[in-house]
């Protein structure tokens, strides 16, 4: 008995200096991180962890605009190597809109037309859209505006030539370790930290700007930074208001928090619905416009989805980039497979949500399950009838 009192005493005095050092040496938000995914039986972020965390709500429409349903909807079934790689990789939800019309519509593992699951990455592109959206309305008057404007403290050294077009297009410089597995990098520490700008006003710009591109994700948190001081509103709100709304989603969005009330982790962690993401497919597809009013300057989607550096052609604004049988297509890409691909040549929208995917082959950008959701899917529509 005596034994196994010291023995819990000892595993309570460890427990006691390891969060004392992790709080010390200002890594707390690990036991945060430590909680919301271990604890909950995964070992990175997840379709469903937004309901551990504050969010800001992305308010629906008052007047919703359903897709349309083509006449022929679901009348072709799964190729039976895509229904191999949903069930393989854990796919959620599979859309193929042509038209402007839901043709196919597939749910998988509980979820549905209406579930929420976080986007990740795909909240990039939004916050470039943002963007646009501000520059269009004068807020910011740029590309080539300086993030000094807004943060002095990015105005000296190489931080000095710094602008919110290198923030979008992914050139920053800034000194950051894209890493999703290490509870030590910067954007682990991005995702369960509670103070998000102190951390991100932190960082310091290692290399010129705007000369070569290199995926960071405290990038777009900065831009999104930029995009509230320019319009003296939370990006929430602003984006509710400038797409959201005018574009007719059916559902209300949520957009995490690092803590209650406070600003949106802007690079990641929209939560919402494939039919609603499937919008902002449809916008750029439009080139800014929704039901005839331009919404988003086309010239800004244009440059979004033009690569900006020639040696790296996956890469616009915000948007990933690709030929595929010699067709331009632009996506949205998030953490573990979530997409909404565009293909403006044959008025072709796929959305596709996961629990896993984005498995690059070596030296690849785009990963394999892309290819085969575009592949397949070209195959399932040559069988219409």
């Amino acid at each position: 008995m005596k034994f196994i009192k010291r023995f819990l005493i000892g595993i309570l005095t460890i427990l006691v200096l390891v969060v004392g050092i992790l709080f010390i040496t200002n890594n707390g938000y690990i036991l945060r991180g430590v909680w919301v995914t271990y604890l909950h039986g995964h070992e990175t972020a997840y379709l469903d962890d937004y309901e551990h965390f504050d969010n800001r709500i992305i308010a629906k429409s008052p007047n919703p605009q359903p897709w349309k349903i083509a006449k022929d909807y679901n009348s072709v079934n799964e190729t039976k190597r895509l229904d191999s790689v949903h069930k393989a990789i854990g796919s959620i939800a599979f859309l193929i809109i042509k038209n402007d019309s839901i043709w196919h519509e597939s749910y998988y593992d509980g979820y549905g037309k209406d579930s929420h699951t976080n986007s990740f990455s795909m909240a990039k592109s939004i916050v470039t859209a943002a963007l646009g959206k501000a520059i269009m309305d004068g807020k910011i008057a740029s590309l080539d505006t300086k993030v000094s404007t807004y943060f002095p403290e990015f105005g000296t050294g190489y931080a000095e030539k710094l602008t919110v077009g290198d923030l979008s297009s992914m050139s920053s410089g800034l000194d950051w370790d894209e890493k999703y597995y290490s509870p030590f990098s910067k954007t682990t520490r991005a995702y369960f930290d509670t103070d998000l700008p102190e951390f991100i006003r932190s960082l310091k710009v290692v290399h010129e700007p705007g000369t070569y591109y290199q995926y960071s994700s405290g990038s777009t948190q900065l831009l999104a930074m930029c995009i509230e001081k320019a319009t003296g509103e939370n990006l929430a709100s602003y984006v509710s208001r400038n797409f959201w709304q005018p574009m007719g989603a059916e559902n209300d969005a949520f957009w995490q928090t690092d803590h209650k009330d406070g600003i949106v982790k802007a690079y990641c962690c929209i939560a919402s619905d494939a039919r609603d993401f499937a919008r902002f497919g449809k916008l750029y597809k439009q080139h800014g416009k929704w039901n005839g009013k331009q919404i988003l300057d086309s010239a800004f989607v244009k440059t979004c989805t033009t690569p900006r550096f020639v040696e790296s052609p996956q890469y616009g604004y915000g948007w990933w980039l690709e030929t595929y049988r010699d067709k331009q297509v632009f996506y949205m890409r998030g953490h573990l497979g979530q997409y909404v691909i565009v293909v403006p040549e044959d008025d072709l929208i796929i959305v596709r949500l996961g629990h896993s995917g984005n498995v690059n082959d070596p030296g690849k950008y785009h990963s394999n399950d892309f290819y085969v959701y575009l592949d397949e899917t070209y195959k399932m529509l040559s069988l219409r009838k």
